[in-house]
């Protein structure tokens, strides 16, 4: 269950990645196996070679890749989420979620 996403954000990405273009979305999540982590972005792209050269270029193990439904996607979270979100300029979403790497400098 996607939280802290409206059904026009989710339908909006859905549409995207169904069309072959990379499109993010970040939301509120929680596991057990993550203590500390409250969110995650889900990278999907229905062009699953377009999908791994996207994770190959950010240092991503392609194999990650979930292949659900019509939705491909690869999730990303902690500092590694907020360091591909900042590199993808992602703005608005690395500012409501994602954790401030360390080393990036304040908001701008």
């Amino acid at each position: 269950m996607a939280f802290g996403v409206s059904r026009e954000q989710l339908a909006a990405w859905k549409k995207d990645v169904a069309e072959g273009r990379i499109a993010f979305l970040t939301h509120y999540w929680l596991h057990p196996k993550v203590p500390g982590v409250t969110s995650v972005t889900k990278v999907g792209c229905s062009d699953l070679e377009k999908l791994r050269r996207w994770a190959v270029s950010h240092g991503l193990p392609p194999q990650y890749i979930h292949h659900r439904d019509s939705y491909p996607h690869y999730d990303i979270f902690g500092e590694m989420q907020a360091v591909i979100l900042e590199r993808e300029g992602q703005w608005e979403q690395l500012k409501k979620f994602a954790p401030k790497p360390e080393n990036r400098p304040p908001d701008r």
